[in-house]
């Protein structure tokens, strides 16, 4: 595929599709493109302005929720999710979901990351990088949040069903899936979570603490700081906090999942970098494993005299803003240990995801079991179909 015909998206799964676009930065920061029918910013500057805009949306105004998830399980969770919410009803939700994730055990995640590389990896033969990838991580995260006893495998089989629906392209046969996950995800998170919100020593009882080996009191902590979180907010539904604790789920899944996969080959390609976690901070900027994200005009909406109108679509390509010289110098080295980098890869402003150090954290105990393990694959793998996700078939 040439880079001198594809689009912003198509660019996602091209081997490399920095010099594309570098060329945006350079020739088209802000423009109109005419195959997509969005508007693309592709420098940090504009994506900063796009990002920071109270007139920009997450959805579309008319339709807060895909028209073929209405109505079902997996809409209602979907309408819930404050990543896919915007205004003032949504702030306190958005600030007890940012509190949890900010008080989460970045170490215990890493811990359990590597038990559970090392346990993938005992059977010997090839190595399973899409348990890896996606399910180690889910399985963490399903722990932190109270599943264990074989729970968190079922919880990151269902988020795999669940984050079917998301993308624009679903079809009737991944709603219906992610629906069916939607109504288990809630079975196995709901008593965690009605638990932690009727105190500890319920918790305790509801049998969230020791089992398998995870740490007694760890093991359910993150929505006991949810739960916390929306107390000092001053919310007490729980409906739209069991929607965001499948949230903490479905954000890890494909994020961390391209983390893990990008670092893998930035490593085949000869990275040097004896520290993993330096390596991973930087692989989140140079080769970002949420490559773009998108915007909804709900007004009129300008910037380098351009003028976005409203109900009209922009696209935000967070890995070229990632490599504009203008905030990075020497963007396209890769540099493990960079001083100050600017990264937009977790977005900004309202819409910023607070779940950046567990990402990081659970992607670098998985590599670092790899490269202990003595773990070697392709350097020039080919990337999976997807219109934001950059994260290799390895």
């Amino acid at each position: 595929m040439s880079t001198t015909t594809v689009t912003p998206v198509e660019a996602v799964r091209l081997p490399d599709p920095y010099p594309f676009y570098a060329r945006l930065v350079a020739e088209r920061p802000f423009a109109f493109d005419e195959a997509l029918g969005a508007w693309v910013a592709a420098d940090a500057a504009a994506v900063r302005a796009v990002l920071g805009s109270g007139v920009l949306r997450v959805r579309p105004v008319a339709e807060p929720v895909p028209a073929g998830l209405a109505g079902t399980a997996a809409g209602e969770v979907f309408g819930q999710l404050v990543r896919m919410t915007d205004g003032a009803a949504t702030a306190r939700l958005k600030g007890a979901v940012a509190g949890a994730l900010a008080r989460a055990d970045t170490a215990y995640a890493g811990e359990l990351a590597a038990r559970f590389t090392r346990e993938a990896l005992a059977g010997g033969g090839e190595v399973p990088y899409e348990e890896l990838m996606f399910g180690v991580p889910a399985r963490v995260v399903a722990v932190l949040a109270g599943l264990t006893g074989g729970a968190d495998r079922e919880a990151a089989r269902a988020i795999a069903d669940f984050v079917r629906c998301i993308p624009a392209t679903a079809g009737p046969e991944d709603r219906e899936a992610a629906s069916v996950a939607a109504v288990r995800l809630r079975e196995l998170l709901g008593p965690v979570l009605d638990s932690a919100a009727a105190g500890p020593e319920a918790a305790a009882g509801s049998g969230a603490g020791i089992r398998e080996g995870y740490g007694s009191g760890r093991a359910h902590a993150l929505l006991a700081e949810l739960v916390r979180a929306a107390d000092r907010e001053g919310l007490v539904d729980l409906g739209p906090l069991l929607s965001n604790a499948i949230g903490f789920l479905s954000q890890t899944y494909d994020a961390t999942a391209g983390l893990i996969g990008n670092t893998l080959v930035a490593l085949a390609r000869g990275a040097d970098a004896p520290d993993t976690g330096a390596l991973v901070r930087e692989v989140v900027r140079h080769d970002a494993p949420i490559q773009n994200t998108r915007r909804f005009a709900a007004g009129a909406f300008t910037h380098a005299g351009s003028t976005v109108e409203p109900g009209q679509q922009l696209l935000v390509v967070l890995a070229a803003a990632n490599r504009d010289p203008a905030v990075n110098p020497d963007p396209h080295t890769l540099h493990p240990g960079r001083v100050n980098p600017v990264i937009f890869t977790f977005g900004a402003a309202a819409h910023r995801c607070p779940g950046e150090p567990l990402a990081v954290a659970l992607a670098t105990a998985v590599v670092t079991e790899l490269r202990t393990a003595g773990w070697s694959t392709t350097a020039t793998p080919a990337y999976r179909p997807l219109a934001n996700a950059r994260i290799p078939l390895l």
